[in-house]
């Protein structure tokens, strides 16, 4: 079993910036990705960041990079969603997530994912 926990999430205008935190308890030496999706209404999940285990790997989505940066702290199980330049689109629930590798997370094939914080940003 895993735990995650999120944190960081709120309400910023275009442009801004948002600092995501998420972290982890439990088992989590068998999920070798961890990271972030994200949905808003009337859109599909869409997997937004995700590092390796050891942080020499990681993934973005087309759509925020450039913008959003995802970094590990291991000695705090703690895992950072810096998102700058922030737009409308950017809009909705961010969830933390493992998975058991790149393949997987590509395919969006989650073993646990947290409760989620919500991030709103207006036009």
């Amino acid at each position: 079993q895993v735990y995650l926990v999120e944190s960081g999430g709120g309400s910023v205008q275009a442009g801004g910036s948002l600092t995501l935190s998420c972290t982890a308890s439990g088992y989590t030496a068998s999920y070798n990705f961890m990271g972030w999706f994200r949905q808003a209404p009337g859109k599909q999940r869409e997997g937004v960041a995700a590092i390796s285990t050891n942080g020499g790997s990681t993934e973005l989505a087309d759509s925020v990079k450039g913008r959003f940066t995802i970094s590990r702290d291991n000695a705090k199980n703690k895992v950072y969603l810096q998102m700058n330049s922030l737009k409308h689109d950017d809009t909705g629930m961010y969830n933390c997530a493992v998975a058991g590798g790149l393949l997987a997370w590509r395919r969006g094939d989650f073993a646990y994912w947290g409760q989620g914080t919500q991030v709103s940003v207006s036009a």
